[in-house]
């Protein structure tokens, strides 16, 4: 484990809590033996992220009212962004899971990532405290607070998506769900978008919603929406 956490700049002195967080439920469904998950830190670490960036959010939004907190905090503890935290970390790569999950992707699934995630946070909190959780989330969530700092207002790539490709002019717009992976209280769902039958991005999420909003996302950076003539694609 030393690598991981080489990558979040935090040696644990109970190794024990960080093998525990980075069990999947699935290694002891699979080897019929007792194995302790993640799930109860996961519990945990959902509980302390919400109170760390609250926080944070608080402080950096004096001016902002209890909706526009929620609303901004909402966007920090989405699966989707909790799942690009994690892969910041790799922590897809140290996970211990059954070989089944493995196979169909559980290490790259953004419910996998986002648990695991919260269950390591919940880790470095019974280790080191609070303060070490805090120096572990804001430093992997830098990026998208100091954009939120920017551009408090909440982003809707879908819209943005629909608006950049009506001004080139007439043309179908469509989102396809490509496919659903994993177990019914845990799918993923992965979708696509087309423009008159031309692919431009792909996506996933824990909803129908989320992989849409994602797979417009990837349009909107994509190079086959720069090929249409938007100049501000693939930056």
């Amino acid at each position: 484990m030393e690598p991981l956490e080489a990558l979040i700049a935090y040696t644990f002195r109970n190794p024990a809590l960080l093998e525990q967080a980075l069990t999947h439920p699935s290694l002891a469904y699979e080897t019929q033996r007792s194995q302790v998950d993640n799930q109860r830190l996961e519990y945990l670490g959902d509980a302390v992220l919400e109170l760390i960036l609250s926080e944070h959010l608080f402080r950096a939004f004096p001016e902002g009212s209890e909706g526009v907190l929620t609303k901004l905090r909402a966007r920090l503890v989405s699966r989707p962004a909790l799942a690009r935290c994690a892969r910041r970390i790799h922590l897809g790569v140290y996970l211990r899971m059954g070989r089944g999950d493995e196979a169909s992707g559980g290490r790259a699934r953004d419910s996998t990532l986002a648990d695991a995630f919260e269950a390591l946070i919940a880790a470095v909190y019974l280790d080191g405290g609070l303060e070490a959780a805090r120096d572990l989330v804001v430093a992997l969530s830098r990026d998208v607070l100091d954009r939120l700092q920017a551009e408090p207002t909440e982003e809707n790539p879908k819209g943005q998506l629909q608006e950049i490709l009506q001004a080139r002019g007439p043309g179908i717009l469509k989102y396809v769900l490509l496919r659903e992976d994993g177990p019914d209280h845990r799918k993923t769902f992965i979708a696509g978008v087309e423009w008159n039958g031309q692919s431009l991005g792909q996506g996933g999420g824990g909803s129908k919603k989320e992989a849409e909003a994602a797979a417009a996302e990837a349009a909107l950076a994509s190079a086959a929406l720069a090929a249409l003539g938007w100049p501000n694609a693939a930056l």
